[in-house]
């Protein structure tokens, strides 16, 4: 109890202290993060719209099998990731593997079903009278989308915040594709396994601090502007 007590109390000093080490990948996980539920919602948002608002065969079947990638493992994405990127697969070529790049891509692909599925429930949740009102006062078939997604808003930022928590917090694409490399791919989840293995519990404790805190963070400011 008295080592967990003072690997507590050094991992509040690193993070009082703006430690260099802790901060570049607190930065870099941060950044990673905000940039796949980023790309993730501008490609999800208009295809839960696409899906929901049109009709065809196996559409059903179609939300099922999105629904069920919601708890695909972060290992899978990354191995599929990983042979895609790598040298004998077929983007191997673009040189991304070992690099950033390829983290935020696997966390798009991890995330797109989350996004998807609770967009698309979002949409469903929208009182079917708005379109109705708005079909009969000539609203085009885009303009009744812009509105179903502006009404269903706060679902669709909490499908948001949800996503970017699945992907902020995973390890097993980032360590995968990513390396784990120093100064380079070494994001917040990686080096806490890291720095665990070593037995360096001070500098994993302030991670995970860290990693909660930004985690709020972010929650907070959606939660904001989800109000306003």
């Amino acid at each position: 109890m008295d080592d967990l007590w003072g690997g507590f109390l050094k991992a509040l000093e690193l993070i009082y202290t703006f430690d260099p080490e802790v901060m570049e990948i607190a930065g870099r996980s941060l950044y990673i993060g905000l940039s796949s539920i980023t790309i993730g919602s501008v490609i999800c948002i208009p295809i839960a719209a696409l899906i929901h608002f049109n009709q065809f065969r196996g559409k059903r079947l179609l939300v099922s099998l999105i629904q069920t990638f919601y708890s695909v493992p972060t290992v899978v994405v990354g191995l599929f990731v990983f042979v895609m990127v790598s040298n004998a697969g077929p983007f191997g070529g673009l040189g991304i593997l070992f690099t950033p790049v390829a983290i935020v891509v696997g966390q798009v692909l991890l995330i797109t079903p989350i996004l998807l599925g609770l967009i698309i429930s979002a949409l469903r949740g929208v009182d079917v009278t708005i379109l109705d009102t708005a079909r009969s006062m000539g609203a085009g078939r885009w303009q009744m989308a812009t509105l179903v997604i502006k009404e269903a808003r706060f679902s669709v930022m909490a499908a948001v915040i949800m996503g970017f928590g699945r992907a902020i917090s995973e390890v097993g694409i980032s360590l995968m594709v990513g390396g784990n490399i120093r100064n380079t791919t070494r994001v917040v989840t990686t080096a806490i396994s890291l720095e665990t293995g070593k037995g360096d519990l001070e500098f994993a404790l302030a991670l995970g601090m860290i990693l909660i805190f930004l985690a709020l963070v972010v929650n907070i400011v959606m939660n904001r502007i989800q109000q306003r």
